[in-house]
């Protein structure tokens, strides 16, 4: 009898970088560990013509509601991260997505699904319940600190998570602490697979292998970002600038029209960015959850010079206080942290880079992929709602006009 690959469902979304990152490294982890031996597929459901509007929209409005009006972001982050909000919220996720959801499973029949975010967790858990479908679903949060609620389902299978603070977080929450494994968000296996020094890293990039290397990671999104380009630019410190726009044109094309004082390398987007970590010495970028990890998995130090008010305000905190790096709230102080850096503390950089070695997790997307196989081989998987929760979410989808079918 022919053996049939098992299938393997990783959902992503696109409000940001971290998810989808996430997603492709868990997706490389498990091609390299176990080559042609499972079907790996990568879809974001809010591509789907289904979904509503305004949350396929969501992804690309993130940037602007934060930079335009932070004070009304972070109020409403505050407000929705509680059980209520959340509840409601997740009722509005089930009546718009279980469509959506649904006719994904029946397109690709996975063995199991992996989310790296969390808004597809509820109407999962709704499909699940009602179809009777016998699949089980892996969520791995890609915020090292400060969580939103919504993570936090506890009807999902497994929940991976970056740090002991986000498991006492979900066991708070009402997730089963057997249910929580502890590993780190899944960054690009290159980082850990990388074995050349710096110096012959920066050659092969074409850069000079004799020179401490500031990588500078950001966009007109950014706060400060330009204004700290300045400063380095007119510091007077020995040292090499390499700056990533992150697919900004506007601003690359600004930027290759500055008068450079140093050795500048101007990039609108890599795919090298592993390679771009380990050939640096110091990385100034904002607080998002992948750039932070992949810095702290690289033994990267960093000078954070933006959070998004909630979780990215969590993920600079862990970094200042795990001594990894410096979070700056303006110019003047980014200014003064570049000067004791390169004046009074340059050995302290060396203690830096330790120290997000320590915290940084370079192989956890070879673990998470592990950990997947293990359950895709080894667990049977049944389905037990209780009768008052199908009976909710029955009701929820009849007022709403959306029809389902059990499973034969």
């Amino acid at each position: 009898m022919e053996k049939h690959n098992k299938k393997i469902l990783i959902l992503t979304a696109d409000a940001g970088f971290g998810h989808r990152s996430a997603s492709l490294a868990i997706q490389s982890a498990i091609e390299d560990l176990y080559p042609d031996q499972y079907i790996v597929s990568l879809v974001n459901p809010l591509d789907n013509n289904k979904a509503p509007f305004f949350i396929k929209e969501s992804q690309s409005e993130y940037d602007k509601w934060v930079r335009n009006v932070p004070e009304l972001y972070k109020f409403g982050y505050e407000l929705s991260d509680s059980p209520i909000p959340v509840t409601i919220l997740e009722t509005i996720l089930v009546v718009s997505l279980f469509e959506v959801i649904n006719e994904m499973i029946e397109e690709h029949e996975p063995d199991i699904i992996i989310n790296t975010y969390p808004l597809y967790q509820a109407p999962f858990v709704a499909v699940k319940s009602l179809t009777g479908i016998n699949i089980p679903m892996l969520t791995i949060v890609t915020d090292l600190a400060t969580v939103h609620q919504i993570w936090f389902n506890d009807k999902v299978d497994w929940l991976i998570v970056p740090t002991e603070i986000v498991r006492d977080d979900a066991i708070e929450a009402g997730v089963n602490p057997d249910n929580i494994c502890v590993i780190g968000i899944p960054v690009n296996p290159r980082i850990f697979q990388l074995n050349e020094s710096k110096q012959e890293l920066k050659r092969s990039l074409g850069w000079n292998p004799e020179l401490t290397t500031i990588l500078a990671v950001g966009s007109k999104r950014v706060e400060h970002f330009k204004e700290n380009l300045d400063i380095l630019n007119h510091s007077g410190f020995q040292f090499q600038l390499i700056v990533v726009t992150g697919k900004d044109q506007e601003l690359y094309e600004e930027l290759k029209e500055v008068e450079w004082h140093h050795e500048t390398y101007l990039y609108e987007f890599v795919d090298q960015m592993p390679e771009f970590m380990r050939a640096s010495d110091l990385l100034v970028a904002k607080a998002g959850g992948l750039i932070v990890t992949e810095a702290l998995a690289s033994g990267l130090p960093m000078i954070l010079i933006d959070v998004i008010p909630g979780q990215e305000s969590g993920n600079a905190k862990f970094v200042q206080d795990g001594k990894a790096g410096f979070w700056t709230k303006s110019s003047i102080e980014f200014m003064q942290v570049l000067g004791h850096l390169f004046f009074t503390e340059q050995e302290k950089l060396m203690d830096i880079k330790d120290n997000a070695k320590t915290i940084g997790k370079p192989t956890a997307a070879m673990q998470i992929a592990e950990f997947i196989i293990n359950k895709v081989e080894t667990s049977a998987y049944t389905t037990s709602p209780k009768v008052d929760f199908i009976q909710k979410i029955e009701d929820i989808l009849i007022k709403n006009q959306i029809q389902w079918k059990k499973k034969p």
